[in-house]
């Protein structure tokens, strides 16, 4: 079974004003100098999945400047044994919109059909970063398994800014908050089930794989006294009972949104903020290689994989290894680099792009 996009079409995105790929399904090879518009690329793959894509940009920054009259990506994928034509853009100041097959359909539905997972140069310091930036990191990958995470962690969220407004006024009358402790306890219960499931199965891809990158043992730790799997029904009662607290902090500080995600070098048993620069680089990439594994036993074919300037801390031998693994997982990858021989352990495994910036205008070269 396969995952990839076979054509892509790219009108006022970014720095792209028209540009159009074809693709085989191999791994994509992407190079030219900084600045030319290769991560832009991976940016429009990335919008071809539910949420913000890879940059987290507002769908303003997306529009080609000096124009500024919105933007579309469309794409071609073969999603298993199923060929669908997908499209996704804005129109002036107006809201995103998709299509799937010709038909209007919720951001959330292209988790379904394409399953995308990145690696992108801001998530080198990951480990040093505060807690928010491994939740997300998390979440994304248990959005590349469980679609639906998407929609209990907006439930969850929304509740839970209603319940902070109520905080910070100071609202004493427990019958205010009932039902916005009950959401978010239903929510928050998926959304930490969702979590340790995900986690127990990216542990074991990793521990019954033969990698060239170093395994990392994974836990949740939690900011409160609930421990990492918290039950809808504790979460209820540490809601109610935490409410004096709360009100004195003027916000929520128990519940999903306050977990951290724990790693250790399993090999020197070293934490990860503590290991170097490459060993953090290597243990990233072991853990996009896990989900790609993972994922093609539950999905059925690997994920798209989006590995932006991924030869940054890695040697030779580590680039060589890191293709290797890709191919032998079948996945369509696309990566960035500033030049070709970055890629030369690929060799004739993969399709080769060259892109060029003249003018303020991207060129994207052909398909080799």
């Amino acid at each position: 079974m396969t995952l990839a996009i076979r054509e892509l079409k790219l009108s006022h995105f970014r720095s792209h004003k028209a540009a159009r790929l074809e693709t085989d399904g191999r791994p994509i090879a992407i190079y030219g100098p900084n600045g030319a518009g290769k991560t832009n690329i991976l940016e429009a793959v990335s919008m071809l999945s539910p949420g913000r894509g890879l940059r987290r940009a507002s769908v303003e920054e997306m529009s080609r400047a000096p124009e500024r009259l919105g933007w579309k990506i469309t794409a071609t994928l073969e999603s298993l044994s199923e060929i669908h034509e997908l499209a996704t853009w804005v129109e002036g100041d107006g809201a995103r919109q998709v299509t799937i097959d010709g038909k209007a359909a919720p951001q959330l539905a292209l988790g379904r059909l394409a399953r995308v997972v990145w690696l992108v140069p801001v998530m080198d310091r990951l480990w040093l970063e505060g807690a928010g930036e491994r939740r997300r990191f998390l979440d994304r990958m248990v959005m590349s398994f469980i679609p639906a995470h998407a929609e209990v962690t907006l439930k969850y969220e929304k509740a839970m800014r209603e319940r902070n407004r109520l905080l910070k006024d100071n609202v004493r009358d427990a019958s205010w908050y009932g039902a916005l402790e009950g959401q978010m306890a239903e929510a928050g219960g998926a959304i930490s089930a969702n979590r340790v499931e995900v986690l127990a199965r990216l542990q074991a891809a990793q521990d019954g794989a033969s990698s060239a990158f170093p395994a990392a043992e994974l836990s949740l730790i939690s900011a409160d006294e609930l421990p990492p799997e918290q039950t809808a029904e504790a979460l209820l009662e540490a809601f109610a009972a935490g409410r004096p607290r709360d009100m004195a902090a003027g916000r929520t500080l128990t519940g999903p949104h306050r977990m951290d995600l724990h790693a250790i070098y399993a090999a020197k048993g070293v934490e990860a903020k503590l290991c170097s620069t490459g060993e953090q680089k290597a243990l990233l990439v072991s853990l996009i290689l896990a989900n790609a594994r993972a994922l093609a036993e539950d999905f059925g074919a690997p994920p798209i994989l989006l590995l932006d300037e991924v030869a940054a801390h890695l040697d030779a031998d580590r680039r060589a290894a890191l293709y290797d693994e890709i191919c032998a997982l079948d996945a369509q990858a696309w990566m960035t680099g500033t030049g070709p021989e970055l890629f030369e352990a690929l060799g004739g495994r993969a399709n080769y792009i060259e892109v060029t910036e003249a003018n303020g205008i991207s060129n994207i070269g052909r398909i080799s």
